[in-house]
């Protein structure tokens, strides 16, 4: 087994001290948002040591099936997850006797494949714990409630990604001795989206972007404020998240 990159390991120490019952909300969001940053930065490092030895982190792809309750909600996070570490997504549907099968073909490099199948893992279970903390409201709809909460989680937590992959990249090419002769993180990070694209276009050249879906319930404040508490980032090998309320 090859040994962990030293800024997983230190992602792993900020998030348990963030998961200790006895840090404060404000020491937890302190800790978590470092284990953000770290996890940005790991991406651009893995893509600039992949620039001198090419073939080291070669584009790949996995599958990921989502299972009911709220299949589409889990897919959806998945699908910003993985957009904003640098992944594309192409997200499949099949009619079966009980209803819709729905899984997500996820194509990127090994390293943005790897933390975004860590990050979705977390967030799954996070999602959980939070909507089973969140009443819903008295006279409405549960899932249209949960659905809403669960669509303000995506958007707080995508935007805290893009965020924290925008910083990373930034310093990177304020760091990086080649950045003068054209060859910066910047420069680096669209060529590798580019093979990504590539790859995404050969395995389906009829593919189109997905349409928003509707929701009416209330709870995307809460799931919003939920999802810039959350840990962006967690464990290699995680549990089987628990299944969120029906």
């Amino acid at each position: 087994m090859s040994e962990e990159h030293p800024i997983l390991a230190k992602v792993r120490k900020l998030l348990a001290k963030a998961e200790d019952p006895a840090a404060t909300e404000h020491e937890a969001e302190i800790y978590t948002a470092k284990a953000a940053a770290l996890v940005a930065a790991y991406g651009v490092d893995a893509a600039l040591l992949a620039r001198g030895e090419p073939g080291s982190d070669p584009v790949g792809d996995l599958v990921v099936g989502v299972e009911a309750p709220y299949a589409a909600d889990k897919a959806d996070l998945l699908a910003t997850v993985a957009t904003a570490l640098r992944c594309r997504v192409v997200m499949r549907t099949r009619r079966t006797a009980g209803g819709k099968d729905i899984s997500l073909h996820v194509f990127g490099h090994r390293s943005d494949l790897e933390r975004a199948e860590i990050i979705w893992t977390s967030l799954l279970l996070q999602s959980a714990t939070g909507l089973l903390r969140t009443p819903v409201p008295p006279g409405e709809h549960a899932a249209a409630f949960r659905r809403s909460w669960l669509a303000g989680f995506r958007l707080a937590v995508g935007r805290r990604l893009e965020e924290a992959e925008d910083r990373a990249r930034q310093e990177a090419d304020a760091h990086d001795h080649r950045a003068a002769g054209g060859g910066g993180a910047t420069l680096v990070l669209a060529d590798r989206s580019e093979l990504v694209r590539g790859a995404v276009e050969t395995a389906y050249p009829q593919a189109r972007p997905a349409r928003a879906r509707s929701l009416s319930g209330s709870g995307e404040a809460d799931g919003w404020a939920a999802g810039q508490r959350a840990d962006l980032g967690a464990r290699r090998m995680p549990r089987a998240p628990r299944p969120l309320p029906r």
